[in-house]
């Protein structure tokens, strides 16, 4: 799936934004320069593996299903990662040697962000499951929470910050992401079917 506008602006906004902060006096003894070198380094590993991505779904017993990619890993892993080593360091390095408190502050911060990033990446993404066929799409939650959607029900298919939403006549909404192996393919499918079943409507309340 091509590159969407936030997955350039966010990462850049992000970097400027800590260099910024760098030289106002009540942030300017935080390591604000490491930090906007490790997200510029992530998201150059990022770009790298989008470049990479697979765009076809794998077909599993006549079923096509999506499949979390190389982009998703990395991100829930090493945000992870990232995550337990900062709160190490706190715990670690802040018994034996005397810190700044807002730096102390602003590391188990991070920490605490880049944990809840691992969870909603897992959560939403890695541990998701969702396959197609020619009726109907299957969702299941990583949760275990089930969601059928009829073909012939989809109403509309709309991108938002979260990933991409499929949407029916009834309400009914299923979510996945963008990165996944096969999220552009079924975006596809389900976009000319919603496109079909508006000219169906369109034919019949033109019917006589």
């Amino acid at each position: 799936m091509p590159l969407r506008w936030q997955e350039v602006a966010v990462p850049l906004s992000i970097i400027v934004s800590l260099l910024i902060l760098k030289y106002i006096p009540f942030t300017a003894g935080l390591p604000l320069s490491r930090a906007a070198g490790v997200v510029a380094f992530g998201y150059a590993a990022f770009l790298a593996l989008r470049l990479v991505q697979g765009e076809e779904a794998a077909q599993i017993d006549g079923w096509s299903e999506l499949r979390p990619s190389m982009v998703e890993y990395f991100a829930c892993y090493g945000a992870a990662a990232l995550a337990v080593v900062l709160m190490s360091a706190i715990i670690l390095v802040g018994g034996t040697k005397h810190i700044p408190a807002a730096q102390m502050i602003a590391t188990f911060a991070a920490s605490l962000l880049l944990g809840a990033g691992a969870l909603g990446i897992g959560l939403g993404g890695l541990f998701v499951r969702v396959r197609w066929n020619h009726t109907k799409l299957e969702y299941c939650s990583a949760l275990g929470r089930q969601t059928s959607i009829a073909w012939s029900d989809v109403r509309s298919v709309r991108p938002n910050w979260r990933g991409i939403t499929i949407a029916t006549h009834a309400q009914d909404r299923v979510t996945f992401s963008q990165f996944h192996s096969g999220a552009a393919q079924l975006a596809l499918h389900a976009a000319n079917r919603a496109r079909r079943n508006a000219e169906s409507a369109s034919k019949a309340f033109a019917a006589p």
